[in-house]
């Protein structure tokens, strides 16, 4: 049987990649960041400090007057173990807080049944709101109607339920964060023409939302074609290397990789660097740390759009406080990105 050169050449990269990881990984550090790039992550954090400031809070997500008593909210996260919720947990304390509101935040720890457990002891314990951010967005919906059925609203931040009634979801406007990527790759990065791949994961409604966003803004410009779009598996990065190396065997012209999201860029990018391709670009979407000091160095991660949960935590609280003291808010809160380029970094 004759060997495929694509499967073997593959092979070699993956075996390269997993030396690099066993000499790098970081135990310590968050999923979205854990897994060092092949090579050693740039240390721009060392000597650049990101200047891109939080934008304002939603208008109508904000109480027309302090909250009028000591409401109880509970709040059941998807995850600790993440620097995004770390962030959105710490958005959630401070502006309940500064409300004067009882908060109590337990974690699901992506576990379906924990959280509906925990659901269900804030509903025998009669709090006044829930927030979760679901395990499980089909499988969170009996949870939720056991909420709805003790009359206690809830709310959903990041991600939201297939079903039941929420209030109100507030999470990152992924469309427009799409479309800030897009922007910027066609007019800054490819000056209107060239070939794209895009690492998706399709099954995923926010990814959904951030590849049109990214699309919308592609399809203005007629001299850029994207010649592939393929998931990866869990978009894991992992399984974006394999993904990536196949990509840009079948497509030796292709100019720049949309990556979905941090493990998925990074993993564009060492593919990249195993190929020892310099000329490919990649952008992507989250800008963790890690990643911020690849764009801040000048790598070839040229930018991403950046979320900021913390605002998310905040709004959620906000929202909460509004609703119970009897104002209305939309079913819908959108929290607008940011893009990260290298220009947002300042020396320190």
């Amino acid at each position: 049987m004759t060997r495929s050169p694509v499967r073997f050449f593959q092979a070699i990269a993956l075996f390269m990649f997993a030396i690099g990881l066993a000499g790098c990984r970081n135990p310590a550090a968050a999923p979205h960041t854990s897994e060092a790039t092949s090579g050693s992550s740039p240390s721009a954090s060392a000597h650049y400090t990101l200047n891109l400031p939080e934008p304002p809070e939603p208008a109508i997500a904000i109480p027309s007057s302090p909250a009028k008593r000591p409401y109880r909210i509970a709040v059941s996260l998807l995850t600790r173990d993440d620097d995004f919720y770390i962030t959105l947990e710490k958005g959630l304390r401070e502006e309940a807080a500064k409300e004067g509101v009882q908060l109590t935040v337990e974690s699901g720890d992506k576990d379906l049944n924990k959280q509906i457990n925990q659901v269900q002891n804030f509903v025998a314990q009669k709090y006044d709101a829930i927030i979760l951010c679901p395990v499980d967005s089909q499988g969170v919906i009996s949870a939720v109607t056991l909420a709805n059925n003790a009359h206690i609203p809830v709310f959903t931040a990041d991600i939201t339920s297939n079903g039941g009634k929420i209030v109100s979801y507030i999470a990152s406007d992924n469309v427009q964060g799409g479309r800030l990527v897009g922007e910027y790759a066609a007019k800054n990065l490819l000056h209107g023409k060239g070939e794209v791949a895009i690492l998706d994961l399709s099954t995923v409604t926010s990814v959904q939302d951030r590849v049109r966003g990214f699309k919308q803004a592609i399809a203005q410009y007629p001299g850029i074609r994207i010649v592939a779009d393929q998931d990866v598996p869990g978009a894991k990065r992992e399984n974006a290397l394999p993904v990536a190396t196949d990509i840009l065997t079948a497509h030796p012209h292709i100019n720049l990789i949309f990556g979905i999201n941090d493990p998925v860029a990074l993993g564009a990018l060492s593919a990249l660097q195993q190929l020892n391709n310099k000329a490919v670009m990649v952008v992507g979407f989250d800008a963790g740390p890690e990643a911020q000091n690849y764009i801040a160095s000048g790598s070839q991660l040229k930018a991403e759009a950046i979320q900021y949960p913390h605002l998310i935590g905040k709004t959620a609280i906000d929202a909460v406080v509004k609703v119970l003291n009897g104002g209305t808010v939309p079913p819908k809160i959108a929290i607008p990105t940011g893009l990260v380029t290298q220009a947002s970094f300042i020396k320190k």
